[in-house]
This record gives C-alpha cells, structure tokens and sequence, in this order.
C-alpha cells in the first residue's frame, strides 16, 4: 500500500470508526462477484448513513485512493470487483423503504433489497417490475449501477425506466440530487440517466425516489412447445405483430431443454422431448386476462405442438422452475460456462440462434440458449471444461465471433449485466472509437482523478488471463 494510501486509511479509520475493516476475511469478501475474479481491496468500510460516503470520497479524493461501491456483489460482470485495491465501499446497510402510496413513489437506499422493495409495495396494492434473477439478494443500488432488467421487462421495462430521482456523491465527495420524487421534472441535464447503467464510475448513488405501479389483479402462465428454435422465434414476432401484450415471454432453445429434462429426469412435454419452449405470463384485470388467454391460446393452437397452461400459483411455479432449471442443469455439459446476455431485434433472433448452432459445430462445444424473447435479452452460453487448454481457446474464440455477430445484426453486446471487466474486449465491436472517446470525456469531467471504479468499462482486461475463484455465492446464478 502506498504511504500516501496509509495516511488516507489511518484517518478514514478516526472519522469513521468502528466501519472500516482490513481483516482478510472482509476483504475477500469484498474482493469478487459474480465474475469470481478476485482482487482484494486494502479495506472495507461498511458506511452507517449516507454522509459516511461523502466523508469517504472526500478523502479518496484527497488522496487518489481507488473506491469501489458495492452491495450485493451480485454482479455477472466483476463490476463490483476492486480491480485496482484501495477501498471498497460496502452500501448494504443504506437499506431503508418508504411508500408514499398516493403518490406511488418509493423512497429508497442504495442497499435495500429489490425483493423486499416489491414485497412492501405488492403489500399495498402497488408493484416494482424489475425483476432480474437474483431480485432475492441483489440491491436497487446495484440494479441502478447497472440498469438491471430481469423478465418482466417485456411489458414493463429495465431499471431506468422507474428512477425519478438520485441522490449520492460526486467523486470529490460533494453532494449532488438529479431529479427528485416527482413524476415530471425537467430542469437542467439530465445527469439521472447517465449514472443509471455507469456502474459506479461517475458518482456514488445512496438514495433513489422509485416509481410504482398499481399491482396487477390477475397472472396467468402458459407453456408451449414448438418442434424447432425457428418455429418459436416466428411465433414470438407473430404474437406481436397480432396485438399480444405479455409480461413475459421467455424462450428456451432444444440444448436448454434437453439439460433440464437430464437434469430431473422427466420430460417437459411427453411426446416432445426436447422441444423447443416459450414460457408465457400474462396479467390484467380478471376481464383482460380472460379475453388475452383465450386469443393467446387460439393464436398457439395454430402453431404450437404442445401446451400447457397454470390457473393457480402453485401450478404456475411447477412451470417456471423448467425455467430456473435450464441453468443449473447446463453443467452436465462441462465445468464452465460463458454466460453472454446480448440483445438483437426481435426479428433478427431466429438468426442468432441459427449461428449459435452453427456456431456450436464450429467450435464443438455447447452453446445452450434461453432468455426473454419478448424483448430480444438472449442468454448465449459456451459450455466448456477449463482444465482443458483447447477447449478454453475454442470458448474465447467462440465468444469473439458469437459478439461480432450481434453487432452485425443490429444488437448490443450487454442488456442488463453492464460492462464491468468482462465486456472490455468487446466494446469495440460495439462503439467507435469517437464514441468512446465521449464516454472518457464525460468520466474525467465527473471524476478527474479516476478514483471511482478504476480499470472498468474502457482500459484493457482480459479475463482469460485470470483464475476465478472456487466459491459458492448465495445467489449462484452461474
């Protein structure tokens, strides 16, 4: 540690007792994500209420010392990884909800969970759609950092589009408030939306006023099973085209299905085995959803091979858990999974996944697919066993080709998982070098001593070039 650093911490330690920690077991702790790459930080200071983090930056700032603001450490993409040491700046104690449940605003902290955000509001009537996978741990600082999205985004939409206003930290430890808890406002820039998806790079997020809608009366799940990939992805684009309007519309390819049907043994579809399957939520009122089940069951019945339908919860969670499955399941495959959550438009999905297979003779790996075909959000993954060198360069080289191609049909390389460190290589693929010249700009206007996250987003990483760590994570959404 430089001395420089030294002389930071010893007086971050006397204006912030009894929050900072250098034992090693705080600081592995705070070393990973859900990357598992690890890199310690030389402390951990987990902040009481918001003016510790202003306190914190401050002498950071003073002192060029490296802050990385974590939650959950929930992250796909080692954004919440101490890339550079210095400070990790644990958020989850900012965990406070309030409901104004006229205005249909939440008011809260960066560390409260995004489930319990949705059980208190679903408590009165209301709802937060936002729903990505690990919605049980995972923050609604973290969702903000990375724009987080989940299944639900069909109808409802990401992170963005439910923040009215955050509070936090510049990165010299000044105050800022862009936008407040109000559903218009428009004065000045809007810096809002640039810290939303900045993943912790420009300014440090402790509070957030969150939109709510009322909660929907009624849900009802359907599953249906298609002989080929291409045979559901025309069905999803006809679905649209015909007026449908489901919260959610997941899509699961044939390697998926056969991985969750080895998995528990049973086949999804009797008579179909490894057919190819989109899960369908619908809700409304009871009316609405009596009149879009049976248009929807009569738009399938011309094109699906099976189907199956939930008119109780407990039926309906029979259903999903094919769809939480699918990913623990693809380790029969191999040890190792790339798991890319690219978005293409909706047309274009019945080509990538044709590349995907064609892919997958290529290289000879697996390349099981699944995700939110309503809105384009696939989940791409290559299977592979890493204590082989050959199918490890087969993976790398896979991913490269797999991002050039979505790029070529008018993608985006992330959809919800951010940049992080395991994005870097491909962010060329998708942005010009002027435009990543803007995005640096803005960085150094925002934080000038490049003290805020250091080393994501825009410099040079390689993952290959890392060991990740052997440990099981609570939400393990490996």
């Amino acid at each position: 540690m430089k001395k420089s650093h030294q002389s930071a911490l010893a007086s971050l330690k006397r204006k912030l007792p009894g929050r900072v920690f250098t034992d090693p077991e705080s600081c592995f702790a705070a070393s990973l994500d859900n990357l598992r790459l690890s890199f310690a930080p030389d402390a951990v200071v987990k902040v009481r209420q918001a003016s510790d983090v202003g306190v914190l930056l401050q002498l950071a700032n003073q002192y060029k010392v490296p802050v990385t603001a974590r939650g959950a450490g929930s992250s796909a993409t080692g954004s919440a990884v101490p890339l550079r040491g210095g400070w990790a700046l644990d958020l989850s104690a900012l965990d406070s909800i309030r409901i104004d449940a006229v205005a249909r605003i939440a008011t809260v902290g960066a560390g409260a969970i995004t489930a319990e955000l949705q059980a208190q509001a679903e408590a009165l009537g209301l709802f937060f759609p936002p729903d990505p996978s690990s919605k049980k741990y995972t923050t609604l600082g973290g969702n903000i950092a990375c724009n987080a999205g989940g299944m639900r985004c069909v109808k409802y939409g990401v992170t963005r589009d439910y923040v009215l206003g955050l509070e936090g930290y510049l990165a010299d430890g000044s105050p800022f408030k862009f936008g407040l808890p109000l559903k218009k406002y428009v004065s000045g820039l809007n810096l809002r939306d640039l810290l939303i998806g900045s993943e912790g790079t420009l300014g440090i997020v402790t509070q957030a006023a969150i939109k709510l809608l009322p909660k929907p009366e009624k849900r009802w799940t359907g599953m249906f099973a298609f002989k080929s990939e291409a045979a559901a992805l025309k069905a999803v684009v006809a679905l649209f085209k015909q007026g449908h309007n489901p919260s959610i519309l997941e899509f699961l390819d044939r390697q998926s299905v056969g991985c969750a049907e080895a998995y528990t043994g049973k086949t999804i579809f009797p008579g179909h085995s490894r057919a190819s399957i989109l899960l369908i939520e619908l809700d409304g009122t009871a009316s609405e959803l009596r009149q879009q089940r049976r248009a929807l069951l009569d738009f399938m019945a011309e094109r699906a091979v099976a189907q199956r339908e939930a008119r109780t919860e407990a039926a309906a969670e029979k259903l999903w858990q094919v769809r939480r499955t699918c990913s623990q399941s693809m380790f029969s495959l191999a040890d190792t999974k790339l798991n890319e959550d690219v978005v293409v438009p909706l047309e274009k999905q019945a080509e990538l996944i044709r590349y995907t297979l064609q892919l997958k003779k290529e290289i000879g790996l697996a390349t099981p697919t699944f995700g939110h075909a309503g809105d384009g959000n696939l989940h791409v993954h290559i299977m592979y066993n890493r204590s082989s060198q050959v199918e490890a360069a087969r993976a790398k080289a896979g991913i490269y080709k797999l991002m050039e191609r979505v790029v070529e049909l008018g993608g985006v390389i992330t959809g919800e998982h951010g940049i992080g460190l395991a994005k870097i290589p491909f962010m060329p693929l998708q942005h010009t070098k002027s435009e990543i010249a803007a995005m640096r700009t803005v960085k150094a206007a925002l934080d000038p001593k490049g003290i805020l996250n250091p080393g994501k987003m825009f410099d040079s990483f390689e993952v290959w070039e890392h060991e990740p760590v052997d440990v099981r994570l609570p939400w393990d959404h490996r």
